[in-house]
């Protein structure tokens, strides 16, 4: 079924020193998309200037006190399905990045390709930012799960940074879950146990994600770098 607009959400939780370029790297990729994208950020239990200062780079803006991810993607999926008449929950895809990220020019236009060819759940990869010998241990692992962790719809990765669902399955999924790590995960298991649902797996488009040490999940990527 033919997508008719894109809503993206990007949790953020102290991230003013990166949500203005997640911002502006989500507008960049929106206006290489064909329909109409409206970018939510929710920032969540925030003690910084992220809340001001996506809003001054363009995005719309939903505030959290959970001090959660799940509980923050949950709130900006509700805030941007609410201008969506429920008629049209097939035609609407919901695409998930991180405050800390940015995406490609033709990320979305590459949600929209995969969702028009009948995709109900994208799962994308990552990138690390930073020179190609830091983690150098950890990007090689990872590149060598990409190949051998995977099913046959592709690679075994999910990432919330990455990730884009139709809202029709979202919510007959149930959603994200107000978890604070996994939620992505959780999501993913909701969608395939959906009879019909399919899923695929790309690496395509890749994000390109923080390689800092310290995160905000408490067992995002972060965690995994400073293992």
């Amino acid at each position: 079924m033919t997508l008719r607009r894109v809503v993206v959400v990007v949790p953020a939780r102290d991230e003013a020193a990166t949500i203005g370029r997640c911002v502006a790297s989500v507008l960049a990729a929106a206006a290489e998309c064909p329909v109409p994208v409206d970018l939510v950020v929710v920032a969540d239990a925030c003690r910084d200037d992220t809340a001001a200062l996506a809003a001054a780079a363009g995005a719309r803006v939903v505030t959290s006190r959970a001090g959660s991810a799940g509980a923050a993607r949950a709130r900006g999926v509700e805030a941007a399905l609410a201008a969506v008449p429920a008629g049209e929950a097939a035609t609407t895809w919901i695409a998930c990045t991180d405050g800390d990220s940015t995406v490609a020019p033709g990320w979305l236009a590459h949600h929209l390709r995969c969702a028009d060819a009948g995709v109900d759940l994208l799962l994308g990869t990552v990138r690390l930012a930073g020179p190609p010998e830091r983690h150098r241990r950890w990007r090689e692992d990872y590149e060598r799960a990409t190949w051998t962790g995977g099913t046959s719809s592709g690679h075994g990765h999910v990432h919330g940074a990455n990730l884009g669902v139709r809202a029709s399955v979202y919510l007959a999924a149930g959603g994200f879950p107000s978890a604070p790590a996994h939620e992505d995960r959780a999501l993913a298991e909701r969608v395939r146990a959906l009879r019909g649902a399919r899923v695929l797996s790309s690496t395509e488009q890749p994000v390109l994600t923080s390689d800092r040490l310290i995160g905000r999940a408490p067992e995002g990527v972060a965690r995994d770098l400073s293992a």
